[in-house]
């Protein structure tokens, strides 16, 4: 064998076309460059994406409990609409205001006739008023109103 380079045969040969001549050395630092910042960019991107999914999560939380919150006070605010609208409340409320239950009504015919026999409405007291806040606490409870239709 002299000075030459052996001669590959088959898949050695194959092989050796595909790896670099022998200043291989200097075509790695690159390559391991190129891995390294590889790397650290998915590392930093982890960091980043982890972050924000946490950051999501606590406003997620916050949401949940003003969410709760906001709830809390609709209930409260819907039995409170639910407590002045009861029937024994409006009639509290309009005696105070001196309203009185009306009368027999009366109805027009489409000729013109007078259909049943009107009534007065009872003369009322002279009406209290005051704000609803001050009458749920010292209100007493209403007596039930008289009935004015004749013949029950």
């Amino acid at each position: 064998m002299s000075g030459k380079k052996t001669e590959l045969k088959g898949r050695a040969a194959r092989l050796a076309r595909l790896l670099p001549p022998s200043g291989g050395q200097a075509a790695r630092a690159p390559f391991v460059l190129l891995v390294v910042v590889l790397l650290g960019g998915g590392l930093i991107g982890l960091l980043v994406l982890n972050s924000a999914l946490s950051e999501g999560s606590f406003q997620l939380d916050d949401l949940k409990e003003e969410t709760k919150s906001l709830t809390d006070e609709e209930q409260s605010l819907q039995r409170d609409i639910d407590a002045y609208s009861a029937p024994q409340a409006l009639l509290r409320r309009a005696r105070e205001l001196g309203m009185v239950p009306g009368g027999d009504p009366a109805f027009l015919e489409p000729d013109g006739t007078v259909k049943g026999v009107p009534s007065p409405a009872p003369a009322a007291a002279t009406p209290l008023v005051l704000a609803p806040e001050a009458l749920t606490a010292t209100a007493p409870a209403a007596p039930p109103m008289p009935s004015t239709t004749p013949g029950r």
